[in-house]
């Protein structure tokens, strides 16, 4: 902004134009809802402390209460909000992929990418925190769960039933390690880039059945 000042008289540029209320909550509630999921991912949901959330995020806890009712609204809410990232960055591109094995391997190298940030590492937290627990946020978790397990079977059913996967355990066991082993390995991985990438397709395809990744990659 260009601002000059002359005999007390002050001069200054044209403004940008100030944010709606509809912009101004949606920019608290996004600054809200990452505090919350770092703090999710440190601590878990149990000793998740609210007025530290908006603290961090740079709000009171009045501002918070505003927008979300409570702990659980607020956790069900970082679920929902970490699922929509995931997919528009991991999800979408994978299933752009079109083949069912490529697929699977354009997501498992997604996966790892996206779980280089703090925020990626609320699922496995909640996931583990409300294991066995009849919860709201822990039903969201394992929905989320049971979609890509049920996802990862069809690709890998699709891509046996064309031949470029050889025959195994039955795709929904395949899944479920297809899932584990990327869980475990972006978890023991972290901070490793780049090569949780490398490490994670490796085990990926042998998870799958398919050869080691070609020398000229």
């Amino acid at each position: 902004m260009y601002v000059t000042e002359e005999g007390g008289d002050r001069m200054a540029g044209p403004r940008a134009p100030r944010a709606t209320q509809a912009e101004r909550r949606a920019r608290s509630r996004n600054a809200l809802l990452e505090a919350a999921a770092r703090g999710l991912s440190r601590y878990g949901y149990g000793n998740l402390v609210l007025a530290k959330v908006a603290a961090e995020a740079g709000y009171t806890r009045g501002a918070l209460y505003h927008l979300f009712a409570g702990k659980e609204e607020l956790a069900l809410a970082v679920v929902e909000w970490v699922g929509e990232t995931w997919a528009a960055e991991v999800g979408r591109p994978a299933a752009a992929a079109g083949d069912p094995v490529d697929a699977l391997l354009v997501l498992a190298r997604g996966h790892a990418v996206y779980c280089r940030r703090d925020v990626a590492r609320v699922m496995r937290t909640l996931h583990a925190e409300f294991a066995g627990q009849d919860h709201p946020v822990g039903r969201a978790i394992s929905g989320i769960v049971e979609r890509l397990v049920t996802e990862a079977a069809e690709r890998i059913a699709a891509g046996r039933a064309s031949g470029a996967l050889p025959p195994g355990p039955p795709p929904r066991q395949t899944a479920l390690a297809y899932i584990g082993t990327l869980e475990g390995l972006v978890s023991s991985l972290a901070g490793q880039a780049p090569h949780d990438v490398e490490l994670t397709e490796r085990a990926i395809r042998g998870v799958l059945g398919l050869p080691p990744v070609p020398p000229s990659r």
